[in-house]
């Protein structure tokens, strides 16, 4: 077997999730992979025996100026091209506060009006190319690139302004460059950043997706790999017993759990409200004989309060269980996920019968263990709402849900009992559902081991 480098680039916590915390350096070194990990997060790599070069990314201010055009004007196409008003829920409010974003306001106007065109949009992805061959952290790169002399350059995110650089670098010294699409609703929203040799994707349907919002992207560029950050929920080897588990985090042995995830605070500023209602139906059903408790975990980035009064108020029901992050400032680009937090997530799904959660991809989480979720789908009974999160639903990713039943939906409070106890009950007919939709939009095969097929993908590279 002859020697093989690979330089995988670790931009943020996703990275560490699905590329560290997971099966694939152990894969990619059982395939004779040289592995060494360009560290731009403060997440210690060697500390837990890997090799890595810390780099602090300096991306150019121009470049972000151009890439955010490049996502507006994306979303502009993508809402003609598709005759679909909702990429302009894409589109997040940006300040114009203070001098200095009146400036960079004015020339993101100005662009958007000269790029926008497909044939516009190829001369602004040069130009972030172009703008970042000017800076000295692309120096930096090409200096690191032609040291280490990879085979191959993989980026474990499509969307990060300063993985542009590297990536770039190993273009211009003719090393082949791929990346992983991390997300099941990326596409849509044109956060494709980065534009490499290869992309990695979950399933033919995102291969579909890739290859419609992008046409000059070929197919055989395209890989079918599956996702890393499934795999945790069938090894075995890490769910702890149930004794241990409920006294560890003080959980009732004769209760069934019901879980709750919570949402950040832009997809549902009222989320706090939601799991109120919840515990107030699940009082209810507990006084008609029922054993039920409830876990809540709150999003790894909302570090707010807007949930004490109601863990106060029913400390009986409510059993929280924190996230086990690194504190991100509130950021899901700085927030770092430790092998610690896949190991309690999967133990709360073992020992939880469902979830409940505004549009979550959780649902994916749980219906690898054969478990359901129910969708939350209706307005909390507040007199200032700051948003309808039914609108959720309308993104673009959950048409990849082949049957509506994929999830039970509480379209009203009044739901709440009746689908907790279907979910209890009789579950089969939405998870069976459920899994045709994971395995839609995440190759059944890699269920267990997406890991090892990305690195067959990328021997397939040499």
């Amino acid at each position: 077997m002859r020697s093989k480098k690979l330089l995988v680039i670790i931009p943020d916590g996703v990275g560490i999730r699905n590329f560290v915390h997971t099966k694939f350096p152990e894969e990619a070194k059982k395939a004779g992979w040289q592995l060494m990990f360009l560290n731009m997060t403060p997440f210690d790599l060697k500390g837990i025996g890997h090799s890595e070069i810390k780099l602090v990314p300096k991306p150019s201010a121009c470049t972000d100026l151009l890439k955010r055009a490049k996502i507006l004007i994306e979303l502009d196409l993508f809402k003609s091209k598709f005759n679909d008003p909702v990429y302009e829920k894409y589109k997040f409010p940006v300040s114009s506060k203070g001098f200095k974003n009146k400036v960079k306001n004015f020339i993101l106007s100005i662009l958007i009006r000269r790029y926008n065109s497909e044939t516009g949009l190829v001369k602004l992805r040069r130009k972030m190319n172009d703008s970042e061959r000017k800076t000295g952290y692309y120096k930096s790169c090409m200096e690191i690139l032609k040291q280490e002399k990879p085979d191959v350059v993989f980026c474990t995110n499509q969307r990060p302004v300063h993985a542009i650089s590297p990536v770039t670098a190993a273009q211009d010294l003719g090393i082949s460059t791929s990346c992983f699409i991390f997300s099941w609703d990326n596409l849509p929203k044109a956060t494709k950043v980065l534009d490499t040799d290869y992309y990695f994707v979950w399933s033919e349907y995102m291969k579909k997706e890739l290859l419609q919002y992008y046409p000059d992207i070929k197919s055989d560029q395209i890989k079918i790999t599956g996702s890393p950050q499934f795999e945790i929920h069938k090894d075995r080897s890490v769910i702890l017993e149930k004794d241990e588990f409920f006294d560890m985090y003080g959980l009732d042995k004769e209760k069934q759990y019901l879980c709750f995830s919570g949402d950040d605070i832009t997809t549902s500023p009222h989320d706090e409200y939601f799991l109120k209602d919840i515990a107030e139906e699940v009082k209810k059903l507990n006084q008609k004989g029922y054993n039920l408790g409830i876990i809540f975990r709150r999003c790894p980035v909302d570090f707010s309060d807007r949930y004490n009064k109601i863990l106060q108020k029913y400390t009986d029901l409510i059993v929280s269980i924190n996230p086990v992050w690194t504190n991100g400032g509130g950021s899901w680009n700085h927030a770092i996920p430790t092998i610690d937090d896949l190991n309690l997530q999967t133990n709360i799904i073992e020992y939880s019968f469902m979830v409940i959660n505004v549009g979550s991809s959780m649902v994916f989480d749980y219906v690898a263990k054969g478990k359901p979720c129910a969708y939350l789908n209706y307005l909390p009974s507040l007199t200032e709402l700051k948003k309808d999160i039914r609108e959720v639903y309308l993104y673009t990713h959950f048409k990849s849900m082949p049957d509506r039943n994929s999830v039970y939906w509480i379209n009203d409070k009044s739901d709440i009992p009746l689908i907790i106890k279907n979910a209890l009950e009789n579950p089969e007919v939405v998870v069976s559902n459920a899994q045709d939709w994971f395995y839609r939009i995440n190759n059944m095969h890699a269920e267990k081991n997406a890991s090892k097929q990305i690195v067959d993908q990328l021997d397939s590279l040499l």
